[in-house]
């Protein structure tokens, strides 16, 4: 089977009647200029941009720049002037870098996997796409943006699976305008999870499809991966803000101290299940192991009508600033029955033996999405 990167790259001829995502941002037909991969959540933005380097390559820059709370709540941007104001503390941190991708929050996207015949061309395909709405997206096809990347090609000729990803076209358009009224031109839109996979997916043909848990500070973002494209993707209130507020609470600890002990001893404080610490961080990490669960039963256990699994799970990884806590990896493993690990978002970007980037592993997984869409500016 074949596997392909992202369908949405940019190409000229964006003022055609397409419908995708890729049609908002036009790239230059020549060259792709440098740009960075900035990540917006409800807290805060993130950027990261790379350079080649003898190996791979290097971290050029990176940072962080917060957003103050109300201004983008569950991925919908409230208050557009003040994160514009954010938006231009990045560009001058970017210096003369002025493109960049972009994340658009999985809370407002509709991601499902559907089948199309062989040969069938890019247009048609997308008018394949737009029939799917009425069962599939509770919004019509002329109030989205949307977009497809092919999970495999079947060498028997019947066809190719493909991954689909709906979102409101206003919630694009918003973030659109904030990135344009900052004076950073997008060179694409994608879905965070999408943009995640890129770094801790292999997208090998062999590789076991993979339950991605992006644990952050106020949500928790779950995807399931095949071949590295997401084919499904959901939220859930649960995040390492709970655990903060529940060690204050709990143990008088300052949030730097708290943060501390998330990370240097979370699950696996001194006395076990029954000390104070363990007792604090139990409650989130339940819940996030709750809804883990959940998602990976249904989707390792669905079959088709030949009963048949259609999707065996064979992985969860965990990436986000939250999943630094310690013993999680261990916890969830156990309560899935099924291998867990924290992802390793620097894999596809250098060998360590070469170059040590200056963004330490527990803070990387807060970059993941950031890194993802870094990559994607070298991978046009």
């Amino acid at each position: 089977m074949e596997l392909s990167g992202p369908t949405s790259r940019i190409a000229m001829g964006a003022h055609t009647a397409s419908h995708t995502l890729a049609r908002w941002f036009p790239t230059p037909s020549l060259i792709f200029p440098r740009a960075a991969g900035i990540d917006v959540s409800d807290t805060s933005i993130k950027w990261l941009v790379l350079a080649p380097s003898r190996e791979l390559y290097r971290v050029e820059t990176y940072g962080e720049e917060p957003i103050p709370e109300g201004v983008v709540v569950k991925g919908t941007i409230q208050n557009a002037e003040i994160l514009t104001k954010a938006l231009l503390q990045v560009k001058q941190a970017l210096g003369n870098i002025q493109y960049a991708h972009a994340a658009l929050p999985e809370e407002a996207a509709y991601v499902f996997e559907m089948h199309v015949p062989d040969g069938a061309s890019h247009e048609e395909v997308l008018h394949m796409i737009e029939f799917e709405f009425e069962g599939r997206v509770p919004i019509t096809p002329s109030a989205a943006v949307y977009d497809f990347d092919i999970i495999q090609k079947h060498d028997d000729g019947v066809g190719e699976d493909i991954a689909v990803a709906v979102f409101p076209r206003e919630l694009a358009e918003n973030y659109v305008a904030a990135f344009d009224a900052a004076g950073i031109k997008l060179l694409s839109l994608e879905i965070e999870a999408r943009s995640i996979a890129r770094t801790i997916s292999s997208g090998a043909s062999d590789e076991p499809i993979t339950l991605l848990v992006d644990f952050g500070r106020a949500r928790t973002g779950f995807a399931v991966l095949k071949h590295g494209i997401p084919i499904f993707t959901s939220t859930a209130e649960v995040g390492g803000d709970m655990l903060t507020t529940a060690l204050i609470e709990k143990l008088a600890l300052s949030p730097e101290d708290a943060l501390v002990f998330r990370n240097e001893q979370g699950l696996r404080a001194d006395g076990g299940a029954k000390s104070p610490g363990v007792d604090a961080v139990m409650g989130a990490a339940s819940a996030l192991a709750d809804e883990v669960t959940r998602y990976y039963h249904y989707w390792d256990t669905r079959r088709n009508e030949h009963g048949e699994r259609v999707t065996p799970v064979g992985r969860v990884v965990l990436v986000g600033g939250s999943a630094n806590l310690k013993g999680l990896a261990d916890y969830i493993a156990g309560r899935v029955q099924a291998p867990t690990v924290i992802g390793n978002i620097w894999q596809h970007i250098c060998d360590f033996d070469d170059y040590i980037p200056p963004i330490n592993r527990r803070e990387s997984l807060q970059y993941a999405t950031a890194a993802g869409l870094a990559l994607r500016a070298l991978s046009l």
